[in-house]
């Protein structure tokens, strides 16, 4: 029962993105959520919502990476 060194080090690359989609989602919806406030009833209003549609998606994958990458880790060290 020995790890897979090859797809450990998949498992780590792809672990090193999720820290920074960890870091940078919720940092683009604060931005959305603010540029609201800010361009409240202007033309740039529909900018800001674009902003947090666009951060609401990179939730979802960061949530989907987060478990595929968790899944790879596993496979890298139990062997299945």
């Amino acid at each position: 029962m020995g790890t897979n060194v090859n797809l450990l080090a998949k498992g780590l690359k792809y672990l090193g993105i999720l820290v920074f989609l960890f870091i940078a989602s919720p940092i683009s919806l604060t931005m959305g959520f603010k540029a609201l406030k800010k361009f409240e009833n202007t033309p740039k209003e529909m900018l800001s919502y674009v902003i947090i549609a666009a951060a609401g998606i990179l939730i979802i994958f960061t949530v989907f990476f987060a478990f595929k990458t968790f899944q790879i880790l596993l496979k890298a060290i139990f062997n299945n």
